[in-house]
C-alpha cells in the first residue's frame, strides 16, 4: 500500500509539475491533456484518475497553495500584519514558477479572482481581531477598503512577478506591512 500512494503522490506531483511547465511556455487553452500527460511521462488515464479536466487540475493546483498560505497565516496572530505579509512573499517566492506562470497564463484572470479572494478573506480576519472591532458584520466602508486594499496587494503580487521580483520579499512585505497598517489602523 506504501508503493501504492508513493506512486500515487509521485504521478500528481509529476501532472502539477508538467502543467506549470507547459503554462511558462504557452497559453493555457493551448494545452492539451495529452500534452500534460506527455510532459508527465504518464498515461492520459492517469490524468484522468486525479483530475477530470485540466481545469481541475489548475483549480486543485491553485487550492493547494491557497489552503498552505492560509496555514500560515493562521499560524501568526493577526495584528502582526509585517509578519504575516512577510510569510505571504517568502511563499510566493518559493513558488516563483507556479505563480509566474499563472500571471502570465490566459488564467491569470482565474487567478486573480481566486488571489483577491484569499487576500479579502485575510483583510477580513485581521479587520475583525482589531479590539475596537466588535461588530463581525463589517460596515460598507470596511467593505469598500478591504476591496481597495485586496485589489492593491494583488496588484503589487503582480507586478512583483512580471518584473522578475526586483526587490527582496523582505522589503516587499515591510512596505506591505506598513500600508496595510496604515490603512486597517487609522481611522
Amino acid at each position: 500500500m506504501l508503493n501504492l500512494d508513493r506512486r500515487v503522490r509521485k504521478s500528481r506531483e509529476a501532472i502539477k509539475g508538467a502543467v506549470i511547465e507547459l503554462m511558462i511556455e504557452k497559453n493555457f487553452d493551448q494545452i492539451t491533456l495529452q500534452d500534460i500527460s506527455d510532459r508527465a511521462d504518464v498515461s492520459r488515464r492517469t490524468v484522468y484518475l486525479h483530475y477530470v479536466d485540466k481545469f481541475d487540475l489548475l483549480d486543485k493546483l491553485l487550492e493547494e497553495h491557497i489552503q498552505e498560505l492560509r496555514e500560515f497565516c493562521d499560524q501568526v496572530e493577526a495584528a502582526e500584519h509585517e509578519k504575516i505579509v512577510l510569510l505571504w512573499f517568502e511563499y510566493l517566492e518559493k513558488h516563483y514558477s507556479f505563480f509566474s506562470a499563472m500571471l502570465k497564463s490566459k488564467g491569470s484572470l482565474f487567478f486573480h479572482n481566486r488571489f483577491l479572494e484569499f487576500f479579502l478573506e485575510e483583510l477580513g480576519k485581521n479587520e475583525h481581531d482589531l479590539p475596537e472591532k466588535n461588530d463581525p458584520k463589517p460596515t460598507d466602508g470596511e467593505i469598500v477598503d478591504m476591496q481597495f486594499l485586496g485589489a492593491a496587494i494583488v496588484g503589487i503580487v503582480e507586478w512583483w512577478f512580471k518584473n522578475d521580483q526586483p526587490l527582496s520579499p523582505s522589503f516587499m512585505a515591510e512596505r506591505v506591512g506598513v500600508l496595510l497598517k496604515r490603512n486597517l489602523l487609522d481611522e
